[in-house]
């Protein structure tokens, strides 16, 4: 494949390679629906790429996530509060986030959960 099409199209030069190897491409799959799948992975790894970017630079201090987040636990955390944050709404309206409590009960985790979440 031409140099100057493999920057523009990285992800796509290994579906490409894979499909050409195939003996009998399926008939009914035209040339519109290759297409179409060399452009949907491109679009994927960009979209990863750019997802792993951004939390390389935010460097959050724990691997975690919102699905994780223990209601019961003695955070006294109010569900419908929680469910507010997870939206995600308050940061498309530019509001900031202070969590605050006792230590040892989570608020980096939770702060690390909710900028994943983002």
């Amino acid at each position: 494949m031409n140099a100057a099409y493999e920057t523009i199209l990285d992800a796509a030069i290994e579906p490409f390679d894979q499909q050409a190897l195939q003996v009998p491409f399926p008939e009914h799959a035209g040339f519109r629906r290759r297409v179409g799948l060399l452009v949907d992975r491109e679009a994927a790894e960009r979209d990863a790429k750019r997802l792993a970017t951004r939390l390389r630079f935010a460097a959050l201090r724990h691997a975690a996530c919102v699905e994780d987040i223990d209601m019961r636990s003695p955070r006294s955390i109010d569900a419908g509060v929680m469910a507010h944050l997870i939206d995600g709404s308050w940061i498309n309206r530019h509001e900031n986030l202070l969590i605050t409590g006792p230590t040892g009960l989570g608020k980096s985790w939770i702060a690390c959960a909710l900028g994943n979440k983002a």
